[in-house]
């Protein structure tokens, strides 16, 4: 039987997850498989997420379940249908081939629908596992006009969700302001620090003793979004930049499919600047 998921955020208040539980079970006879709640202090807000199998109608469901709830709730109900996804990327192949080797197995929940780069190194690499490949050519083209190439061709798919597998160049706020917290990015390093250009010669200069990767949200502060996943590994001073740039690749690849994988499940609220995770 399909699973369906629930997602609910609003002002905290007493009674709440009885409320979302009592209708599920008591009026709709609905099998609750998981649930987990949250309440972020600093701003008495209350976050939830459920799922749950069984047969309902859509409409009265959500107009029991706003009738009981604060105001401003928002509400998302979703089942685990794959969500399609478009992936830019440059010249670096670790984060695609792992995205694409893992779609190959179906250890994604996504349908990638296609890959665009501003070079064609990674065409031969895309179209062996059948996925159609763009290149789209930023030599010759303003800043502008490139990227406005680029929206035309990811908006073509409707995405769910845009995915930055190592795309280096910067998106504007236009870009951006079409899919809102819906483009993920992978950042070669630790979040906030070493935004930018060159984290690991940056890292290689203050002799840090870990790197790591930071997955995101991309919004209009560069580096700045809210946060999905992190992880480090231990270096010492025998690792030049380069030697770090080659172990942080492993990281990168790994960081950015849990990412997607918390994504692509539902599992990700964004509350301000910051990310709610339900693992």
């Amino acid at each position: 039987m399909q699973t369906n998921i629930l997602l609910i955020n609003c002002p905290d208040q007493s009674g709440l997850v009885f409320k979302v539980t009592n209708i599920l079970y008591n009026k709709y006879d609905l099998n609750i498989i998981s649930n987990g709640e949250f309440v972020e202090r600093n701003f008495n807000h209350f976050f939830m997420r459920t799922e749950f199998s069984g047969a309902f109608d859509r409409e009265q469901l959500l107009k029991e379940l706003y009738a009981v709830l604060p105001a401003n709730v928002e509400i998302s109900l979703t089942d685990q249908k794959k969500k399609d996804i478009v992936l830019l990327a440059t010249k670096e192949h670790h984060c695609l081939s792992d995205l694409l080797i893992r779609h190959a197995f179906n250890e994604l929940n996504a349908n990638v629908r296609c890959v665009i780069s501003n070079y064609n190194v990674l065409e031969d690499l895309t179209q062996k596992f059948g996925i159609p490949f763009h290149h789209i050519s930023h030599e010759g083209m303003n800043r502008e006009a490139h990227e406005a190439a680029v929206l035309e061709t990811v908006q073509r798919y409707t995405p769910d969700f845009v995915v930055l597998a190592k795309y280096m160049r910067i998106l504007s706020g236009e870009f951006v302001s079409h899919f809102s917290n819906r483009i993920v990015n992978i950042h070669h390093s630790f979040l906030p620090a070493f935004v930018g250009a060159n984290p690991y010669a940056q890292a290689y200069e203050r002799g840090v003793k870990i790197i790591g990767a930071t997955a995101h949200f991309v919004n209009n502060d560069l580096d700045q979004g809210p946060i999905i996943a992190q992880n480090v590994i231990p270096v010492d001073h025998t690792h030049s930049a380069r030697e770090m740039a080659q172990a942080g690749r492993d990281v990168e690849k790994n960081v950015l499919a849990k990412s997607l994988r918390l994504v692509l499940n539902e599992r990700v609220f964004v509350y301000r600047n910051k990310t709610i995770i339900f693992e």
